[in-house]
This record gives structure tokens, sequence and C-alpha cells, in this order.
């Protein structure tokens, strides 16, 4: 029952659970405590998918003749059967080739992704001019509006000539700060683990759902500090400016295509902190309570087993 009923949270929690919150309008109003609840999700589908494997390959400790578990794997095919001993065998082997993919996957991605970073800032330390005063920011000499980061422990913040012609004052703000604000709070990071479990799994199995919501809510954690140093209007006309610039590989952009719903979304309703206070307690639950509910269980059959 344990590794049903772990089995059953995983595929919900991939399939069915993402499809209804990425259709979702409240995370646009509470996009801090909707990263967090799309977070407990990936990792409690994961741990629930670890959980169902165990759970039946625990069960290769069956009770021998004396009661004790079985601990040969002679003593387990003569209780189990050849079939029954050789489909726990493949769950536990399938388990441990799915952990070993979920690591494989995120250190391609990180190293993938700095190697390319650090390509490009070289790049634009090369042909870039440092403006302002400022170490960190780099200015190329393109025509076309461009506003990106490049997060790390050497971040650089990239403007094009295009962008400081077109943009005012408070403008340049705003998005000055929409941009620092990615590498404060380490958005890249937060985009690295959907990224790693997105490759990790399977194409007939993973969907892109997550990831493209997990992008949207972090530019508008961004969004939002740039409207607290400059204020919505600037932030909206920046963001338009800069919607068509192209978008690097590795680098957190202004623009893109969610563009349009960001600019919307500043004329819409402010945050709420009843949506975000909701969105926690559900992160909570959806990590906890399922979990210890079919985890109790199966923990108390192996103290059985293994200590009776």
């Amino acid at each position: 029952m344990s590794a049903l009923a772990f089995t059953l949270l995983a595929l919900t929690l991939v399939g069915p659970v993402p499809a209804v919150l990425a259709r979702a309008s409240w995370p646009m109003r509470a996009p801090r405590a909707a990263i967090v609840l799309w977070q407990s999700i990936a990792v409690a589908a994961v741990l629930s998918a670890f959980s169902a494997g165990l759970a039946i390959a625990s069960r290769l400790f069956a009770p021998g003749p004396d009661g004790r578990p079985t601990a040969t794997v002679t003593s387990e095919i003569a209780v189990l059967g050849w079939p029954l001993w050789l489909g726990y065998v493949t769950v536990f082997a399938v388990t441990l080739l799915i952990g070993a993919r979920l690591m494989l996957a995120g250190v391609q991605v990180a190293v993938a992704t700095r190697r390319r970073r650090a390509h490009h800032r070289m790049v634009v330390d090369l042909l870039g001019d440092c403006r302002h005063g400022m170490n960190g920011l780099r200015v190329l000499h393109v025509a076309e509006p461009l506003a990106y980061c490049l997060p790390g422990v050497r971040s650089r913040v990239v403007l094009s000539e295009g962008t400081l012609a077109a943009l005012s004052d408070p403008e340049l703000v705003a998005i000055l700060s929409h941009e620092r604000a990615h590498l404060r709070a380490r958005h890249d990071l937060v985009l690295e683990a959907f990224i790693a479990v997105h490759t990790a799994f399977p194409r007939f199995v993973r969907s892109g759902s997550a990831l493209a919501a997990v992008r949207l809510l972090v530019e508008l954690l961004a969004d939002d500090a740039a409207v607290r140093t400059a204020g919505p209007a600037p932030l909206a006309r920046a963001l338009v400016a800069c919607a068509a610039g192209p978008t690097p590989s590795g680098a957190l952009a202004a623009g893109g295509p969610t563009t349009v719903v960001r600019v919307r979304r500043l004329s819409g309703r402010p945050n709420s902190g009843w949506l975000s206070l909701g969105a926690y307690v559900a992160a909570a639950t959806v990590l906890v309570l399922p979990t210890l509910a079919v985890a109790v269980p199966w923990l108390t059959e192996l103290h059985r087993l293994f200590f009776s």
C-alpha cells in the first residue's frame, strides 16, 4: 500500500497538479510564495518517486521461515519466487537509475551554464564599455535595445547603446533595478534546479509547465523590486522598449515573450499577503502531510521486519 500511495502521489504531483497550477492566475499576485509552492511540488514529486521504488524494493526483505527478513539472494528467491524477485530488483534498479540521472543532469546543467556565461562574460568585457563608474555594468555598441544580466560570482549587467538612447533616466533606473534584483536574489539558481529536473525526466513524462511558470515568476519578482525603486510606469515603458531584444543562453533578460503579461500586471491589483500565506501553507502541506501519511506505515513495517 505504501508503494501504491507513493506512486499515485508522484503521478499526481507530476501531471494534474502542475497543469492546474500553471493555468492559475493568482501566482501573479504572490510570485515569491508561488515559487516556493512550485519548489515543494517538485521536491515532493521526486521524493515520492524514490519512495515508491524503495517501498517496492523493501519487499525483497520478506520474512523467511524463521520470521526474520531474508538476507541473501537465494533466500529471497525461495520466499518470493523468480518472477516477483526479478520485478522487485528491476524496480530498485530503475529507482537508482533515476537518482543517478537526476544528479547527472544537475551537474551537466550547472557546468554547461557556467561555461556559457564565462565565455559570454569574457566577450562582453572585451567589447563593452564600463559606464557610470560601475565595474559590473557593460555597455555594448549595438543599436538594438538590449538589457540582460549574467549571474555568477563575477556578475555583469549588460546594456546596449540602443537601450541608453531609448530610455529616459527613470526608465534606465527601473531596468537596472530589475537586473540587479535578479543578481541579488540569485534567481538563476532557482531556474537551474527546475531545468535539471526537467532535463532528467524522459520526454513522455516531463512537462514544460513548471519551468515556464517559474521563469515568469522570477521575472515578476525582479519587476516588483524595480517598481519599489522607480515605480510601475517607468518600468512598463522600459520593458516595452527592450521586449524584442534577444536573450543570450544562461542570461536573464528584462524583455522577452512574457513582456505583455508583465506590463498588464503592473497596472493591475497589487500583491496579496493572503494569497501568499495560502500558498506557503499549501507548500508545507504538499511537502509534509502526504509524505508522512504514506511513510509512517512503511517505516512501521520495516521496524517490524528488523526489530520484532
